[in-house]
């Protein structure tokens, strides 16, 4: 069995380099307007020589970040720059984006290790929450990080309030929250950065289809799990970078995997018989989507067999997205897989997708 690892949570990353010791900050863009490489709550962790994980969105804006916090270790002060992307020439070395970027460097995020460690550990239980990062101050800044799990989320809570924070939880969206009092030289800046933990889209059949499915669904925004008896089709090459691969019986591997309510599940093996083992090992796991690959004259007389098998109700079947995909006309593999990817994030979005009916 094969199993490759996914890259490293920058929050664990940043618990890391806290216990490791030595000068590092930690680099967070806290606003972003227009056009931009990435948006609030990308981070980096950049040490006191300048070496980078993580990223802000690369470019110009990271060479300042990655400057400006060699700088910030030495002083051991927070800074906060805006970035304009404003260059006017494709061939130019200033950036085109036409945004702007506002950005935190922090040396001091050692003593938030507490927020951070929490934050990646509801990261590996796959659990849902936010992180608050406080900048209070004009001229000399202070910083704090607060992790809070959603079902800890209290009903009183200071600025900028506890339906505010629901909001973006619910939005999945970071915002950042300022409050001025100009009579008193007083700024105070909250982030308030959803952690949602990505989807897993636990593709049974590494072929051409799963291959394809798996390029499209990465950019969307989906965990990539891929599992087959053959190891030539689960080999990391084909995949997207992290994608976990996992070979064995496609039934006994299943079963060893931890199908939750935010799994999302394709079968595109490679022939009718390991379509069915692979529908038997997930059809009364609490998956949030359940989809087939077939004909409509292959779904109707596996379901039929499933039924006078007594291996599921017509109603159990009923889940199923089968024949898979949204009915586009799709030939091509590519073509296929992005109806899937439309069925996929219908179901994720909406809670509910179109159907290709078969009879």
């Amino acid at each position: 069995m094969h199993t490759s690892r996914p890259p490293k949570d920058i929050h664990q990353a940043i618990v890391e380099r806290c216990d490791r010791g030595g000068g590092f900050a930690v680099t967070l863009v806290v606003k972003t307007e227009g056009s931009t490489p990435c948006k609030a709550g990308a981070k980096a962790v950049v040490d006191a020589q300048g070496a980078i994980q993580g990223t802000i969105g690369g470019g110009s804006v990271e060479a300042e970040a990655q400057r400006r916090a060699v700088e910030a270790v030495k002083t051991g002060r927070p800074v906060v720059f805006d970035f304009a992307l404003e260059g006017g020439a494709v061939g130019g070395q200033n950036p085109i984006c036409g945004g702007m970027m506002r950005v935190l460097i922090d040396p001091t995020a050692a003593r938030r290790r507490a927020a951070y460690s929490a934050a990646a550990g509801a990261g590996e239980r796959r659990e849902r929450g936010l992180l608050l990062t406080t900048i209070q101050g004009v001229s000399r800044l202070d910083v704090a990080v607060q992790f809070l799990a959603e079902q800890a989320i209290p009903c009183e809570l200071g600025f900028p309030g506890a339906e505010a924070v629901r909001s973006a939880l619910e939005r999945e969206e970071s915002e950042l929250f300022v409050f001025e009092s100009p009579q008193e030289g007083q700024r105070l800046e909250i982030l308030v950065e959803p952690l949602i933990p990505r989807p897993v889209l636990l593709i049974l059949g590494g072929g051409h289809i799963g291959q394809a499915l798996a390029a499209q669904a990465n950019l969307v925004g989906f965990e990539i799990v891929v599992i087959d008896d053959r190891p030539e089709f689960t080999a990391p090459a084909l995949f997207p970078e992290g994608a976990t691969g996992r070979c064995g019986p496609i039934r006994e591997e299943v079963a060893g995997w931890p199908i939750g309510g935010d799994t999302y599940v394709v079968i595109v093996t490679r022939d009718h018989q390991h379509d069915a083992e692979a529908l038997a090992a997930c059809l009364h796991t609490p998956a949030a989507y359940l989809g087939m690959i077939g004909s409509r004259r292959k779904v109707r007389l596996m379901q039929k067999d499933f039924v006078e098998s007594g291996r599921a109700t017509a109603a159990e079947l009923e889940r199923v997205y089968a024949p898979i995909g949204l009915d586009i006309g799709a030939v091509t593999v590519p073509e296929i897989a992005a109806s899937i990817v439309a069925q996929l994030i219908a179901v994720r979005r909406q809670g509910v997708a179109p159907r290709i009916p078969i009879g």
